[in-house]
């Protein structure tokens, strides 16, 4: 018996993007450029990593379809995503960005071929998991980042949409 498989994690994606488009609309877009501190990423930085994520997955179960990590140049990866966010990009962009990229991906996972998501990946430094555990952990990277904003939405001002009339 599964208690959460494949189409559960693409509801679960869905919603979890549902919930970052609006704390990325209830931010103000003045506010876009708010960083809680000088290295870190801001708003609209974070919010376009979010909607960037997915594209490691397509690379790693799809394009290249890789079976190890060992050797993998995490710093490029680190170096793609740092340009994305950087690219200028008015509220309505990243917010447009946010909804297209996440159906996109969640339609990517719905067209996932059954015998992909329990392939092994080897990991560096040894040991493997799941390719299905690997796509659950770009929903947990979201909702990693989500706290994140959550905790900006609070610094600048706004009430998240989860506490508000409570």
């Amino acid at each position: 018996m599964s208690l959460y498989g494949m189409r559960e994690l693409i509801d679960g994606v869905r919603a979890v993007r549902a919930g970052t488009i609006q704390v990325a609309t209830d931010i103000p877009a003045n506010h876009y450029d708010f960083r809680p501190a000088a290295e870190s990423r801001s708003v609209a930085e974070t919010l376009v990593h979010i909607a960037w994520l997915w594209s490691f997955d397509r690379y790693l179960h799809q394009d290249a379809h890789l079976d190890s990590l060992d050797g993998f140049d995490f710093p490029k990866l680190i170096a793609q995503s740092r340009a994305e966010e950087a690219k200028p990009r008015s509220k309505e962009e990243i917010v447009k960005m946010l909804r297209v990229e996440g159906e996109r991906f969640a339609h990517w996972l719905e067209q996932l071929p059954p015998e992909l998501p329990p392939e092994r990946v080897r990991m560096p430094g040894g040991g493997s998991v799941s390719r299905f555990e690997l796509l659950l952990g770009t929903k947990e990277h979201e909702m990693h980042h989500r706290a994140q904003l959550t905790v900006l939405e609070r610094l600048v001002g706004v009430v998240p949409h989860f506490s508000r009339g409570m």
